[in-house]
């Protein structure tokens, strides 16, 4: 007998809520919902009890269920059971323990550094029996690192001896003192101990653990005092550095009135509560004083790792960080909190708002690239998994390249080559018409297949051939391979139906909608062969008329023929070689069949399989086939071969099946994966919400208005697959199909994004913007390509631009060369390659930004490298278009400013000709001066610390390059005034001292001058 308990999150705290009750049985739903097991009350009853959500014990409840189930009588022979309470310590009973009936709430106290068991000696058993036995002491000390020299651990040994007890061990890491006992009353600290080995009682938040389902935190009776610790440590107590939990317990014990009109009011509205249990979120008393309201949800800050193992699932620590501690992570994979209701709904869910609920603004659900989905939790209506709210964060990927995997969930490079590049190279070689688009002032080029009905024999079978390459590949699924080959039937009814035959007859046009009929018909004997030959191989050999029926649904009637004959039968032989041929026949086996039900005959002396023939060669299909279930293909076939008028058209047909469909008397046409039994569950389908493709085919083929109203469902991934995400071939279909002018639509944008979908998934970005240019132009969206275009070239830049082919065939796509620049700038923007930015902004003209680029990021690494060309190249690219950037004198013009007046100043020092006076180079450093303090003042924080060192550099060149000339036929007041320009130049004033002297001189030779 086996029984999943854990697969219910309530059950823990129904079998403690059932101890009570007798006689009755819990009925439980298992992890499916499907079964059902009765639990006697007996073993509920004979459980211990364990109601305060911060103690545990080990086994769990859960445990001791199963095994009391498995093994009876388990719950008098414990080993080594164990009561705890997180953050305070445990107690582990050696050998057997009769635990049943036993409730532990009142038995087990743990307190501050203490534990008592059994308060009440009137209730205490005998040494030996119940839990007055030998057992492991564990307490936790709230002692502060810096207390534990003065030897401690003498004092605790001490104290234990002292008390009767076995001094085992303390951990002063953990701060965990163990101890041995024979029986019990009392052990632990009192306060005259503690305040000897003066406990730390500084952080109340570190002493009192808080639990996520709440906790008594007292010293009395817990049923009638339970106290939400998260209101606690936010109290006013926590605040002034008391203990919240104490204090409590001092406001019950002197008011205890005001406390019994708490438990009044709560019994009063208790009715109104959701049943939560033991690992349900608790909530706080009714009638304490209401926690100050937070704006912003706590974050979870620490984990109480030690529980995970022996506790529930709720019991989870959460605080509010501590001012001047430093935040630790100590568990990355976040926490799950089982739970029986939501707060909101009160009512059993799976919905992932429940840890948004839980979580606050710190949780959510977001869309990642390539089709990566981030959540939280259980996605809604999932049945196969456990109730829960998490903060766990799931990242899943959808499934967009199942078609390029093997049975074995492996990506073939070789499937990625024959499903995606093969096609559409063979679609790019057929011939297009294109139509420019002007978008802003860039043109692409929207591209259209065009073809003829001549030629679609050789597209349909170039297309089939590709497929076959596919079936080569080893290693395929079963049910992969089944869709392949239906893929192969697809193309080659779209060569049948809508090729041109005017072609492969000189004359007599009349004929050509037999010729049409007879290859449609050799096209349906070709799809029912296998469900034929597989039906018949399930028959025995007795099962010679049935044989025959199952032949004859197929169209084989030499092999039903030869059979017959085999048999003996030669008359029914005969018949059988006529089937489908002239009314007049039909008509006299309709008719004798007739006579014999007007005559009275007994149908029971003849096999009501031969019956079932004379039927279908009466053309009564109906009557033939009775209870009998057949596929929509071979349904079709009976009535194009035995029913219909042998020179009935293709259209006159299709219309009748579909009024027999309508009319409920015609199987439906059921997609291939469903047909073929592929796909069990996972796909729900109802009858006429979408059919197999090649019935949309047919359909296509017999309406004679070009208004097709149900192309979405026609060309969507479910009329051909199983794998909603999988378009590769339906979009070659639908193009191939368009090109020959079966239909015209340009709402089909769905089909076209799917397949873009799937290649931008596989890294294949040419090919996506090869798949945008063909959706059809509209004038309602003009913008609708170049939008999505460059969404890509935005989104899939380091995939494009790290493969060199690709980049090529976008541009030889005649995509704007800008708009690729544009992506490549902001890519490697953000990843803090400005120099490459740079490039890729002057590439697409963005020169407003190329010019804040250059000089933020640029400008003073080149400088500080000697690179001056490359600064003068990039300068002067932009200066054309200076009359497009703001304040490019304060920019890169500085730059050019800069060597333009450098180049100047040295060539006159060194010229032969007419020289510059001293007062013209003066008043030029004085203007690139003063542009480079507007610059410093416009740029302001945005320039870095080396671009203000490079234009200190500038200046101190230029000043250098200023003072150097020796001014002749200037007076001494030019030359001072250059000495102004100087020191109002931006160079810092350690450097300017070194032009102090030489201004002091020519100020005393100035001052000399004017006294003389």
């Amino acid at each position: 007998m086996g029984l999943d308990l854990d697969s219910q999150a309530s059950y823990r705290q129904y079998l403690v809520d059932q101890s009570q009750f007798k006689k009755r049985k819990v009925i439980m739903d298992g992890v499916n919902g499907s079964s059902a097991c009765s639990i006697s009350c007996e073993i509920g009853t004979s459980l211990p009890t364990l109601r305060a959500s911060d103690y545990f014990m080990e086994p769990c409840l859960s445990e001791l269920a199963m095994r009391e189930l498995m093994d009876p009588g388990h719950c008098t022979r414990v080993q080594n059971f164990k009561v705890g309470r997180h953050g305070y310590g445990s107690v582990t009973f050696f050998g057997e323990t009769d635990i049943r009936w036993l409730d532990l709430d009142k038995i087990i106290k743990f307190r501050r550094h203490e534990i008592v068991v059994y308060e009440d000696e009137t209730t205490k058993p005998e040494v030996g029996k119940g839990l007055n036995k030998a057992a492991e002491v564990t307490l936790f000390l709230q002692i502060s690192s810096s207390k534990f020299a003065g030897g401690l651990t003498e004092k605790l040994k001490q104290i234990s001896e002292n008390q009767g007890a076995k001094f085992i061990s303390f951990d002063p890491n953990r701060k965990e003192w163990k101890f041995c006992v024979q029986h019990f009353s009392r052990f632990g600290l009192s306060d005259d101990e503690e305040e000897d080995i003066a406990m730390d009682d500084a952080d109340p938040e570190v002493r009192e653990p808080v639990a996520m389902n709440g906790s008594d935190g007292s010293d009395f009776d817990e049923e009638t005092a339970l106290v939400d610790p998260r209101l606690l440590s936010h109290s006013l107590p926590s605040h002034l550095g008391l203990d919240p939990v104490r204090m409590k317990e001092m406001r019950t014990m002197m008011f205890p009135d005001e406390e019994e009109e708490d438990d009044e009011f709560n019994e009063r509205f208790s009715h109104h509560r959701p049943p939560f249990g033991n690992e349900s979120i608790s909530k706080p008393v009714l009638g304490s004083t209401p926690p100050t309201i937070r704006k912003t949800p706590l974050a979870l800050l620490e984990y109480n790792t030690g529980s995970f193992a022996s506790s529930p699932n709720g019991s989870i620590l959460l605080a509010q960080q501590n001012k001047g501690i430093p935040l630790t992570i100590t568990k990355v994979q976040g926490f799950k909190l089982e739970i029986k209701e939501t707060p909101v709904t009160r009512n059993y869910s799976r919905n992932v708002v429940d840890a948004a609920l839980f979580m606050g603004r710190s949780s959510g659900i977001a869309w990642g690239p390539n089709g990566l989905l981030l959540h939280c939790g259980s996605t809604a209506g999932n049945s196969d998994q456990k109730r829960e709210i998490s903060s766990t964060i799931y990242l899943e990927k959808v499934a967009t390249d199942n078609v390029v995997r093997d049975e074995n969930n492996k990506v073939r490079e070789e499937l990625i080559d024959i499903c995606f590049d093969s096609p559409l190279n063979f679609h790019k070689e057929i011939s297009h018409e294109t139509k420019e688009v002007v978008v802003d002032s860039h043109k692409i080029k929207i591209r259209k297949l065009v073809s003829n009905r001549l030629e679609l024999p050789h597209v349909c079978r170039s297309y089939i051939e590709i497929i076959e390459k596919k079936l080569e590949v080893p290693g395929l699924s079963a049910s992969a391979r089944v869709v392949l080959i239906h893929q192969v039937f697809v193309w080659e009814l779209i060569k049948v139906l809508f090729s041109s035959k005017e072609s492969s007859l000189e004359a007599d046009v009349e004929a050509l909608p037999l010729i049409r009929r007879a290859e449609f018909s050799q096209w349906l004997q070709e799809t029912v062969c296998h469900r034929v030959q597989d039906e018949i191989s399930s028959l025995n050999d007795s099962s010679d008329l049935r044989q025959l029926f199952l032949l004859l649904s197929g169209r084989q009637l030499d092999a039903a023929v030869e059979l017959s004959a085999s048999r003996g039968d030669v008359r029914l032989a005969c018949l059988l070689s006529q089937a489908g041929g002239s009314l007049a026949n039909r008509a006299d086996i309709d008719c004798q069949l007739n006579l014999w039900k007007n005559n009275g005959l007994d149908f029971n002396f003849i096999e009501k399989d031969r019956t079932r023939l004379f039927e279908l060669l009466a053309g009564n299909i109906h009557g033939a086939l009775g209870e009998m279930d057949i596929d929509w293909k071979r349904f079709l076939g009976l009535l194009m071969w035995y029913q219909l008028p042998p020179a009935s058209d293709l259209a006159s047909i299709f219309q009748t099946y579909h009024g027999l469909l309508a009319s409920g008397r015609a199987p439906y046409p059921v997609p291939v994966y469903i047909d073929e039994g592929l796909v069990e569950t996972g796909v729900s389908w109802t009858p006429g919400n979408r059919f197999d493709l090649a019935y949309y085919l047919m359909l296509l083929h017999a309406t004679e208005e070009r208004d097709f109203s149900i192309l979405k469902t026609m060309f969507s991934a479910f009329a051909s697959t199983h794998d909603p995400l999988d378009h590769h071939m339906i979009w070659h279909q639908r193009a191939v199909l368009e090109a020959v002018g079966t239909f015209s639509s340009d709402d089909l944008h769905v089909l076209d994004m799917g397949f873009v979908s799937q290649l931008l998934s596989l890294g294949q970005c040419h090919w996506a913007i090869y798949v945008v240019l063909h959706m059809p132009h509209r004038d309602d969206y003009p913008y609708l390509q170049a939008t999505a275009i460059r969404e890509i070239l935005f989104q899939y830049c380091e995939t494009w631009s790290a493969q060199e082919y690709q980049q090529q065939f976008i541009e030889d796509l005649g995509i704007p060369s800008a708009w690729l620049h544009e992506a490549l700038a902001v890519y490697h923007a953000y990843y803090g390659n400005s120099f490459k930015a740079l490039e890729h902004y002057l590439g697409c003209a963005f020169w407003q930004k190329a010019h804040s680029t250059f000089i933020t990021s640029v400008a003073h690494s080149l400088f500080m490298s000697g690179k001056q060309s490359e600064i003068w190249r990039l300068a002067t690219s932009m200066e054309d278009h200076k009359s497009e950037i703001e304040n490019w004198d304060l920019g890169a013009g500085i730059y050019i400013k800069y060597y333009s007046l450098r180049s100047s100043l040295k060539e006159d020092e060194n010229s032969m000709n007419e020289r510059i006076s001293l007062e013209e180079k003066n008043d030029d450093c004085r203007d690139f001066f003063d542009c480079l303090k507007k610059s410093l003042a416009f740029w302001d924080t945005r320039l870095p610390i080396d671009a203000r060192m490079v234009y200190a550099k500038m200046a101190e060149e230029i000043s250098d390059l200023l003072v150097a000339d020796s001014g002749e036929g200037s007076t001494t007041k030019v030359k001072l005034d250059c000495f102004n320009s100087i020191f109002d130049s931006p160079i810092p004033e350690d450097l300017l001292s070194c032009h102090l002297q030489s201004a002091v001189s020519h100020f005393t030779l100035y001052l000399t001058e004017a006294a003389s």
